[in-house]
């Protein structure tokens, strides 16, 4: 017979499983979405090049306007949102307008909305604030006598969306680790960690055990890889590091002229990154539309050659759209700029092969934004078919993190402070 306690810490289990479980299938249902969404956006604007001129400014108008007239808070990747909810609820001050299920809501649908017109961003960041919205509000229904710090919820839930959006449970349980370790009591560290590996095998069970981005062919790496490593490193590093400057210059600059004509009029602000937008990806053939994912898997699969000046374009459409307010992540164009950019370097080293260098560039622009360099090993590890090369992945993205730094703060604890910062609309 269980006693009392042993009652509440089963009843805590299955709740939080619950959650965690709702969070891998919302997440996958994200994915589908997406994936479908910029399936037709393909079809509308094929052989008419003039439809994104029109759809793309229009569409990322009206998200705006919804985002700041029904679901402010959904803007951006939400992991910045995760970090700050969960500072804010440690001082028991309120969180509801940076993970709720009306933040929830808004993030998935008009997140898809804005894949649908053609916006430069990807779904990863925003399954984690929709991951995190789900399990802080499942501490509503947790025993009070054996409850969970809505902090460590918070995280948990950031970590769920991880696991989930990148259908590799690993990723998510080391962002636990990073995040929780120091904060997570030994009783309850075990329930929130098997919350986050059940939200990712969740995903994997609706949408199958793919691997995200394709499989790296990157076949024997030899220490005849250490020059291109280096270059990978350094060059990614310094493009990373003025990647998440420029993603801070709002933040930064808020006083100045421009970006308080931004702040005055978001919707017309908007509908013009939605013309810069809509004008690269006609410059690039379509290349910089939508999260990169399906150029770039062609890219490695040999069926599509990038021109070298890609990964730019793609680089300056996804700062557009992330300036431009709508919700929508960097983790996927990452990694896009990342691939575009090794194969530039394969290129101009004249290397045998390319895919060992793109596996670099992409673990290595992705730590670069991020600053976080075992979370982006570990993404960029799941994809390549040679695991001997993680030593490789891991000292890239180490240097690459290194570099980046010297531009400025850690992107996302410093987006954070700002929404920390905001006040509760009345």
């Amino acid at each position: 017979m269980l006693g009392a306690f042993g009652r509440l810490r089963w009843r805590t289990r299955l709740t939080l499983w619950a959650a965690a479980g709702c969070a891998g299938l919302v997440t996958a249902g994200f994915a589908e979405l997406t994936d479908y969404m910029q399936g037709w956006f393909v079809v509308l604007h094929e052989g008419r090049a003039w439809v994104p001129f029109l759809l793309t400014p229009a569409i990322g108008a009206v998200v705006v306007w919804a985002t700041t007239k029904h679901f402010p808070g959904s803007q951006g990747s939400g992991i910045p949102q995760v970090i700050a909810a969960a500072r804010l609820v440690a001082h028991r001050q309120p969180v509801t307008r940076l993970v709720s299920m009306r933040i929830a809501i808004g993030k998935v649908f008009l997140g898809v909305l804005a894949l649908f017109g053609g916006f430069s961003a990807g779904r990863e960041g925003p399954s984690v604030q929709v991951a995190s919205s789900l399990l802080y509000t499942a501490q509503r229904l947790l025993p009070r006598r054996l409850a969970l710090r809505d902090a460590d919820l918070i995280l948990a839930g950031g970590a769920a969306g991880i696991a989930a959006a990148f259908n590799t449970p690993l990723a998510g349980i080391v962002f636990a680790i990073e995040e929780l370790s120091r904060r997570v009591e030994a009783r309850t560290s075990g329930i929130l960690i098997s919350s986050v590996i059940l939200a990712g095998l969740t995903a994997i069970a609706v949408e199958g055990n793919y691997v995200y981005f394709g499989t790296i062919r990157v076949g024997t790496v030899t220490t005849s890889i250490l020059p291109a490593l280096l270059l990978s490193a350094l060059v990614c590093g310094v493009l990373g590091g003025i990647f998440s400057r420029l993603l801070l210059l709002p933040q930064l600059f808020e006083n100045s002229r421009f970006w308080r004509w931004r702040a005055a009029y978001p919707v017309r602000f908007a509908a013009l990154c939605g013309l810069i937008v809509a004008f690269l990806g006609w410059a690039t053939g379509g290349a910089t539309f939508g999260s990169g994912y399906a150029i770039t898997s062609s890219a490695m699969a040999g069926t599509t050659t990038l021109h070298w000046a890609e990964p730019f374009a793609k680089f300056v459409a996804t700062v557009v759209s992330y300036f431009s307010g709508i919700p929508g992540g960097i983790f996927a164009p990452c990694l896009a700029v990342g691939a575009g950019v090794g194969f530039d370097i394969a290129h101009l080293i004249g290397a045998t092969s390319a895919h060992p260098i793109v596996a670099l560039c992409m673990a290595s622009f992705l730590a670069a934004v991020t600053q976080s360099p075992i979370t982006s090993t570990i993404i960029v590890m799941e994809m390549i078919d040679n695991q001997g090369m993680v030593m490789s992945l891991m000292a890239a993205t180490l240097i690459a993190k290194a570099i980046s730094s010297r531009f400025g703060p850690e992107l996302y604890h410093h987006m954070a402070l700002g929404f920390a910062r905001q006040k509760p609309q009345s």
